[in-house]
């Protein structure tokens, strides 16, 4: 790929193109790739890129652009924007609408480093409702993260706490990309070198969710991850001087 810093990606199957963004510092641009990471569209949001850290679409192709990241959890301004799927087709295109939020659990801006669960950077759309993975960055993480639930409608809302969920130890291990297969059955997160397989979940209750975990013997910033049907996933990590850039496809059969 010719962009950087992938931080976000989602696949539209009516375009065939893998969308993308790029995370604080970068334009505010969604960028259409081909399967090669060639730039085939591009446009242009007329919001700021706080910290864009993930996208995902709705079942009508809409576009939804989640401007959550929070690395020292001090932020109150965290919101998900759409972009509706006609908008696409240009090269310029406005928010139709924002949908802000907040952690009823966290209590203070910044919390303390012991306690620092509220930044994200993986979330999909379902039905209706968003679905963020939080990323640990507690000091001496033990590779717990929450799962939040908030509803797909414009408006300022409380995110609904619905599971509280574990990888691993190590800080490797950091929730960085997300997303749930077109049947709606397997959810995916994605770390630097692993790849978790979600299953057994309901819409209102992730702690009794299998998990199943799928080394993928490569370690890099990988930070995006998108189906493209049931069980072929496509992985995108950020570039880092000469390694990375890259995208990479899994069948999950194999």
């Amino acid at each position: 790929m010719d962009l950087k810093e992938v931080s976000g990606m989602e696949y539209m199957p009516g375009s065939e193109l893998i969308w993308v963004i790029q995370d604080s510092g970068n334009e505010s641009i969604l960028h259409g790739l081909d399967r090669s990471g060639q730039v085939k569209a591009e446009v242009a949001i007329n919001i700021k890129n706080n910290d864009w850290e993930s996208i995902a679409a709705d079942a009508k192709g809409n576009i939804y652009i989640g401007d959550f990241g929070n690395n020292d959890n001090d932020r109150t301004d965290l919101a998900i924007y759409k972009v509706d799927s006609k908008a696409l087709k240009g090269e310029r295109a406005e928010v139709s609408a924002a949908i802000k939020f907040r952690y009823p659990e966290q209590k203070d801006f910044p919390p303390g480093k012991g306690n620092r669960l509220f930044d994200c950077e993986a979330f999909y759309e379902h039905n209706g409702s968003f679905y963020l993975f939080t990323k640990n960055r507690s000091a001496k993480s033990d590779g717990t993260f929450y799962v939040y639930k908030i509803p797909n409608t414009a408006g300022n809302h409380p995110a609904q706490l619905i599971g509280t969920l574990k990888t691993c130890n190590d800080k490797s291990c950091q929730v960085t990309g997300a997303d749930i297969s077109p049947d709606g059955k397997t959810a995916v997160l994605i770390t630097e070198d692993k790849l978790f397989m979600l299953t057994g979940f309901s819409s209102d209750n992730f702690n009794d969710t299998a998990i199943d975990v799928l080394d993928l013997k490569h370690v890099s910033q990988k930070e995006g991850v998108c189906f493209t049907d049931d069980r072929t996933l496509i992985i995108s990590d950020e570039r880092t001087k000469k390694t990375g850039g890259k995208l990479y496809e899994v069948n999950l059969d194999h």
